[in-house]
C-alpha cells in the first residue's frame, strides 16, 4: 500500500520521476548507500517528530547528519521527540526504512535540511524498504511544499 501511495502521487505531481526498486533491503543508510552507489550523505532520510504539543512533523535530512537538539528546539519553539515506529507508520503509512515524504496517509508539515542542498541529486525512500527516487533537493522540496530549515550538526 505505502509504494502504491508513492506512485500515485508521483503519477499526479511528478510523472518523470521514476521510482527504482532494488532487490534487497535500503532500509539504512548503510544499506541505501551501497545499492544505490552513492556516500551515504547522498541519501535522503526522513524523520518523524512531533512538537511538545503532539503536532507530527516530518525532517528529510542528508543521510549522515545527526539532529542538532538545540537548533531542532530553536526551529520548533521547543523540545522535539522522534515518534516510535508505530505512530511513524500510521501517520505517514509508510513503514520506518521507507518513510519519505511522498504519498502521505495524514497530511504533515515536511521540512528540508540545508544539509541537502550540498548534493545535485538525493535520493529519498520511496514507499518501501526497497525503493527509492533520485531526485534533486529543490524539487523535492518544491513537490512536497517543504520549508528549508538548519536543524543538523556540522559535520
Amino acid at each position: 500500500m505505502s509504494l502504491a501511495s508513492v506512485r500515485a502521487f508521483l503519477a499526479a505531481h511528478a510523472p518523470d520521476l521514476e521510482i527504482v526498486v532494488t532487490d534487497g533491503s535500503t532500509a539504512t543508510v548503510a544499506e541505501a548507500a551501497a545499492r544505490h552507489g552513492v556516500a551515504p550523505g547522498q541519501i535522503a532520510k526522513t524523520l518523524a517528530f512531533c512538537k511538545q504539543d503532539g503536532e507530527a512533523f516530518l525532517v528529510v535530512a542528508r543521510g549522515d547528519a545527526r539532529m542538532d537538539n538545540a537548533k531542532m528546539k530553536a526551529a520548533f519553539g521547543g523540545k522535539t521527540r522522534m515518534l516510535d515506529p508505530e505512530r511513524v507508520l500510521a501517520l505517514t503509512g509508510h513503514p520506518v526504512g521507507g518513510v519519505c515524504p511522498f504519498g502521505l496517509a495524514t497530511p504533515l508539515p515536511v521540512y528540508c535540511d540545508v544539509s541537502l542542498r550540498c548534493f545535485d541529486v538525493v535520493i529519498p525512500a520511496a514507499g518501501a524498504t526497497n525503493s527509492a527516487v533520485r531526485i534533486a533537493p529543490g524539487w523535492m522540496a518544491e513537490l512536497i511544499d517543504a520549508s528549508w530549515v538548519d536543524v543538523c550538526r556540522q559535520a
